[in-house]
């Protein structure tokens, strides 16, 4: 009887071994890649010009990764991504810029697509920055990422916006100024603005003169109500307003004479600041 029961354990077990063996072999395992090598057209320096903006700039290309798994070559859709950093910031910068490719092993970027990029990270224009370009690989649900070298170019981008500045483009919007008006703050909607107001709710440039896409404020708001910006006394079609009329503290705004308004951020003095160049606001209770 012992030698019974022994034989049938003996036998379960031989089962259990060659049906876990068999699942083993059914598993596929991913056995490696290879990081794909980018190049560039042109890696000489840049001066990018509006009067361009529909040239071509610049084109990327690059070598397949070659997912490989157990089965061969990856039958997956594999996704690439150029990724746009500044010198030194190692592709970690918040700011950073990503474009999406669709499963090309190229990119032909125009002089518009390469100046988008400055506009999102927030750089300076008419002045030269050094900046990384890389291709990161990825299989179709995100997985198994892979990086390419770094292509550094050094470019100058052109003055650009979101939204268009106060002033007028002949004047590189030098000649633009920003005020506030509304029932959330102590105007009114009086408009032009009486004194003191026509100073008090006037805006300046944040970083100096020249800084046409930067305005600045210390605002003291109402608990409750709404305001717009304009960039001429007296006139509303040229006006400001929140995409996002519950907005308070940050939102993006447009160039339109219409609704909604900004809404007050609740009582108090608050730092107002406008970036035209990203198209947003943001306010900071002081």
């Amino acid at each position: 009887m012992k030698n019974v029961i022994k034989l049938f354990f003996t036998t379960i077990f031989s089962a259990a071994v060659l049906l876990s063996c068999k699942k083993d072999e059914n598993k596929i395992y991913f056995e490696g890649g290879t990081n794909p090598l980018l190049t560039a057209s042109s890696t000489a320096p840049m001066v990018l010009l509006l009067a361009n903006k529909d040239k071509p700039a610049i084109t990327f290309s690059w070598t397949n990764p070659n997912y490989m798994f157990t089965t061969g070559v990856s039958s997956q859709s594999v996704n690439y991504i150029l990724q746009v950093d500044t010198t030194g910031a190692n592709f970690t910068n918040p700011k950073r810029q990503e474009k999406a490719i669709d499963k090309d092993l190229s990119v032909a970027l125009t002089v518009k697509d390469v100046n988008n990029f400055f506009i999102y990270l927030e750089l300076a224009h008419s002045v030269p920055h050094s900046i990384e370009f890389r291709i990161k690989s990825s299989l179709a649900n995100g997985s198994v990422p892979l990086y390419s070298n770094v292509v550094k170019i050094t470019i100058t981008p052109y003055l650009d916006f979101v939204v268009e500045p106060p002033g007028t483009s002949a004047n590189q919007y030098l000649d633009g100024s920003l005020w506030i008006v509304g029932d959330a703050v102590a105007s009114g909607w009086s408009n032009p603005l009486p004194a003191p107001y026509d100073v008090s709710q006037k805006f300046t440039r944040a970083a100096g003169t020249t800084d046409v896409l930067h305005y600045v404020a210390t605002i003291t708001f109402n608990a409750t109500g709404g305001y717009k910006l304009i960039q001429t006394q007296g006139v509303w079609s040229t006006q400001y307003h929140a995409l996002d009329g519950t907005a308070k503290l940050s939102g993006d705004f447009e160039k339109k004479d219409s609704d909604p308004q900004f809404p007050s951020p609740g009582a108090g003095n608050y730092k107002v600041e406008i970036n035209f160049q990203t198209g947003s606001y943001k306010l900071t209770k002081l």
